[in-house]
């Protein structure tokens, strides 16, 4: 088969260089029949030893030193602007890919109807704790189907869709996946498929680690709202964290004053959201997850984006008094 298509896979890195050269590895291992491909790496560090020596012996790994202040969304955008690939791949630093993943993000983009975007499904790794298993059954709720928002772990699209939606969103801290993706979605369908997959080697898999990332993950949450038309699923996750902490205030005011009604109205609207989102992850989960490790994920989940969100707020409000 001619190898007629060539690919540029782009990784913005910053920290660990031991879990981005397992990226680069599993991008080396590719059957890759359909194309040829190069491999972009954008990091803040002041030097990657290791990486280095790689691309000694891989003219097709080529790196390059950015200052630390970009945001991830700056760096994929760098990396977009000196890669020549027909097509673009942004991973995370910290993902390995199954060996067919370029053939199945090639076969996917041309056999899906209107698609524009793919992406693969993630995978478990070896002996993955609960934590870990849960993260993966989140993110494969919706499989093989046409989806409103893919993560940015994975990412296959064409250049000149990229191009179109002019790349991804500088301002944005986090979440940029989310608005790069709904921009791309109103060019044509994302594609979630389970003909390729990908182990997210940073996944979280403590609760402590992942309560650090998700009060840094929440921080653009209303940010990201900007400039894009929200599907009806997505509200939630932004009501939520503003609603939680008001309903536990009206809920210790009302105690202050004994109006018992209203404490327990406010108590009842506080517990629903981890019942509701607890009832549903078990779903996915519950043959081989507990009920109470499900809860134990969202008792951690919910703290740290209320915290995140207000954090962002707090920046936002601050950022608007300066100017």
């Amino acid at each position: 088969m001619t190898k007629n298509k060539h690919v540029s896979f782009i990784i913005p890195h910053k920290g660990r260089e031991e879990l981005l050269i397992q990226t680069v590895t599993s991008i080396l291992n590719q059957s890759d029949e359909q194309a040829t491909y190069d491999i972009i790496v954008v990091s803040q560090n002041k030097s990657l030893i290791e990486l280095s020596k790689l691309a000694e012996q891989h003219s097709n790994v080529i790196i390059s030193f950015q200052e630390d202040s970009l945001t991830i969304s700056a760096l994929r955008n760098v990396g977009a602007a000196k890669s020549t690939g027909e097509y673009l791949a942004f991973l995370d630093a910290d993902v390995e890919l199954s060996s067919n993943w370029l053939n199945a993000m090639l076969s996917t983009i041309d056999e899906q109807n209107n698609c524009v975007l793919a992406s693969a499904a993630q995978a478990n790794s070896k002996n993955a704790p609960a934590l870990e298993k849960i993260r993966t059954a989140l993110s494969n709720a919706d499989l093989d189907c046409n989806v409103s928002f893919l993560p940015g772990r994975n990412l296959f699209l064409s250049r000149k869709i990229f191009e179109k939606v002019n790349g991804f969103p500088e301002h944005l801290i986090t979440c940029e996946d989310y608005y790069f993706t709904d921009q791309v979605n109103q060019l044509g369908n994302l594609y979630y498929t389970s003909a390729a997959t990908y182990v997210h080697l940073g996944e979280d898999k403590k609760y402590k680690e992942m309560y650090k990332k998700e009060i840094w993950r929440g921080q653009s949450n209303l940010q990201s709202i900007s400039g894009r038309d929200i599907p009806l699923r997505e509200i939630p996750s932004f009501i939520i964290p503003i609603s939680l902490p008001i309903l536990l205030i009206i809920f210790l005011g009302a105690i202050f004053i004994s109006n018992m009604e209203l404490a327990l109205l406010a108590l009842f609207s506080f517990l629903l959201p981890f019942a509701l989102y607890s009832l549903r992850l078990y779903k996915l989960v519950r043959k081989e997850i507990s009920f109470w490790r499900v809860l134990q994920f969202y008792v951690t989940y919910f703290p740290a984006r209320v915290i995140g969100t207000l954090a962002g707020l707090f920046k936002s409000f601050s950022s608007s008094n300066v100017k």
